[in-house]
């Protein structure tokens, strides 16, 4: 039996900020946020708080590969059990609740067996809630609308709309650093792995491998004024601010697509290849010709184009995948990036989840092949990725998914925010740029947020 969803319009917001700040403190509460209008190819921003359920399945640490595959098909079979008969609204509605949350770099370690030499991750692996309403902001049409499942009672729906239609007390603790950020790699470290690396490479061993380190400082206050601070500073398209266990925060600031599901068509869009920007705009031009003309950034992003569409064989039909786009220039506050588009066909007898665990996690930041890069990854990483290079993600009710690669991250958890920087070492990879590169991806993020320095 189908089940109707109830959809009500409500006030559109240019800036979905304001529209989120009045329900923020509700429980687990999630922002999927397209950065319109300072990044002005984002159409969606998704809303939701006060999940029905959070009792969602759960990956314990460690779990190895037969746990993780199930961990998946517990997944499917928890959103077709509580959301089955539920039918798409309308193309203009991507998500009318669902399952929305994150899944961590470990959820990939899990899937490919790898274990690395430290202790177990303590941070979950995944959080995901299963929401029942949310609001979503169509900056297309400039249209806000309320979206309700069935399940939603007349007392919840009166509370919400009130708060909707009320402005929010903007008063906060405020965000300050108690600490400068410090790498956890010194040069010399990083030089070592990278060293280490290219001698993994010329042994036939892999093609590229992502290499990151981990930026960390003390904090205090309320990350949300911090998170729209970085918002202005560095709008990107999936970036995302979610509430999560333990008074943890995730500050996402992602340019970069993982998968889409719509209907049977699946996307995916990797990055390979960065510049940072430049005040002046003859030199930013000539920035942006270098990376196209860049023979080295096309090769890696080459790699990772083909390393997707062998991950996208394993559930789209034979013959549907095809590269839309190769070497795309797309430039952003803080950078520019090289970009390709694939896609493909779903399988009929797959979904979004199989899908997920079939390509995870992103090519783009793991290295190729994906299996012994990520080997390599743990052998020389002495920091957890937590969920930096996992993904936020949505599944909605009706079958619609979307997720970005959990890049430009920030985790504010137990008193510390910690941020990652990196990119793919290929065999004429110069070491100091690419020590460089793993700074200029997020050093602005830095020195914005050392300006609110407290000590």
């Amino acid at each position: 039996m189908s089940k109707s969803v109830h959809l009500e319009e409500i006030p559109y917001f240019h800036d979905s900020c304001e529209l989120f700040a009045r329900i923020r403190d509700l429980p687990r509460a999630a922002f999927l946020d397209s950065c319109f209008p300072h990044a002005s190819s984002g159409r969606y921003d998704i809303l939701a708080a006060q999940p029905w359920s959070t009792d969602v399945p759960r990956l314990a640490a460690g779990a190895g590969e037969q746990a993780s595959r199930l961990f998946f098909s517990e997944l499917a079979r928890f959103q077709k059990e509580h959301y089955h008969g539920i039918q798409p609204v309308s193309s203009d509605i991507p998500f009318c609740g669902g399952l929305l949350g994150y899944l961590g770099y470990d959820v990939g370690k899990g899937l490919h067996s790898i274990h690395g030499p430290g202790p177990l991750n303590t941070f979950p692996a995944v959080q995901l809630c299963a929401y029942d309403w949310c609001v979503v902001q169509d900056h297309l049409l400039q249209r806000a609308t309320l979206v309700l499942q069935p399940r939603v009672g007349a007392a919840e729906i009166r509370d919400l709309k009130a708060r909707l239609h009320q402005p929010a007390d903007e008063r906060t603790t405020g965000f300050e650093l108690t600490s400068r950020f410090t790498s956890n790699v010194s040069k010399a470290q990083y030089r070592e792995a990278f060293d280490r690396i290219q001698h993994y490479i010329q042994a036939g061993d892999c093609y590229q491998v992502n290499l990151t380190r981990c930026f960390a400082a003390g904090y205090t206050g309320d990350p949300w004024p911090a998170y729209r601070a970085l918002r202005e500073l560095a709008a990107a398209p999936f970036s995302a601010y979610l509430s999560l266990e333990q008074d943890a925060t995730l500050m996402c600031l992602s340019p970069e697509r993982f998968m889409s599901l719509h209907g049977h068509r699946v996307e995916t869009s990797p990055i390979k290849g960065t510049r940072p920007r430049d005040s002046d705009p003859q030199l930013d031009e000539l920035a942006r010709q270098h990376l196209r003309a860049s023979q080295k950034d096309r090769a890696e992003n080459l790699m990772i184009v083909d390393l997707l569409r062998n991950d996208l064989g394993r559930s789209c039909m034979p013959g549907s995948i095809h590269v839309d786009r190769l070497f795309e220039v797309q430039s952003f506050p803080t950078v520019h990036h090289l970009v390709s588009t694939i896609s493909g066909e779903l399988n009929a007898d797959r979904n979004a989840w199989d899908l997920l665990r079939d390509s995870f996690p992103g090519g783009s930041i793991t290295g190729a092949p994906k299996r012994r890069a990520m080997e390599i990854i743990a052998e020389l990483e002495p920091h957890e990725r937590d969920v930096y290079c996992g993904s936020v993600v949505y599944v909605s009710a009706d079958g619609r998914m979307d997720s970005n690669i959990a890049i430009r991250s920030l985790l504010c958890a137990e008193g510390e925010v910690r941020c990652w920087g990196g990119g793919g070492i290929v065999a004429d990879s110069d070491w100091e740029q690419e020590y460089q590169e793993s700074y200029d991806k997020v050093g602005k993020f830095l020195t914005a947020l050392e300006q609110s320095l407290h000590i």
